[in-house]
């Protein structure tokens, strides 16, 4: 019987127009078609840490990263280079906690919910603890991501 390897997954930052610290996320766990799943450790030298964690608000950006490395690799997938994209807004930002604790270690989860051939999307996406899977926090959150963004930039 032949042993059958899983897919090697590329680094998240590769898949993310970010550089340095900017990266949030720390790995990539699953990712598909319509969903991906990213991974990060609060530690005392993750950006935004307090003592008491990382502020709850910075939720909605480990969405956005997660969202962007989609993106990303499905980009790579075709060939193409990883672009910038916007987030434009969030509905039903919610998070059962203040802060994200010190130690803690989020699972990400994003799912492509709508794609409109201009650009726009949605994804359903929730914040789960790594450990036992509970839900911390949900939202949908509305993307755009041009086809040139240079140029939408000039227009705006």
């Amino acid at each position: 019987m032949t042993a059958v390897s899983a897919p090697v997954l590329p680094p998240i930052r590769s898949l993310v127009p970010h550089e340095g610290d900017m990266v949030l996320l720390d790995r990539l766990i699953a990712v598909a078609a319509e969903t991906l799943c990213a991974e990060v450790t609060i530690r005392t030298e993750t950006l935004f840490c307090d003592a008491q964690g990382v502020g709850a608000w910075v939720g909605m950006e480990y969405m956005a990263q997660a969202i962007a490395a989609h993106a990303g690799y499905l980009a790579r997938l075709r060939g193409e280079a990883v672009k910038v994209g916007f987030l434009l807004g969030s509905r039903r930002y919610e998070c059962s906690q203040p802060a994200f604790a010190l130690g803690s270690v989020l699972h990400v989860h994003v799912q492509r919910a709508l794609q409109g051939d201009n650009g726009l999307g949605a994804f359903e996406c929730r914040i789960e603890d790594g450990v036992n899977g509970a839900v911390l926090a949900t939202a949908t959150i509305t993307v755009f991501q041009p086809d040139n963004v240079n140029d939408f930039l000039q227009r705006s």
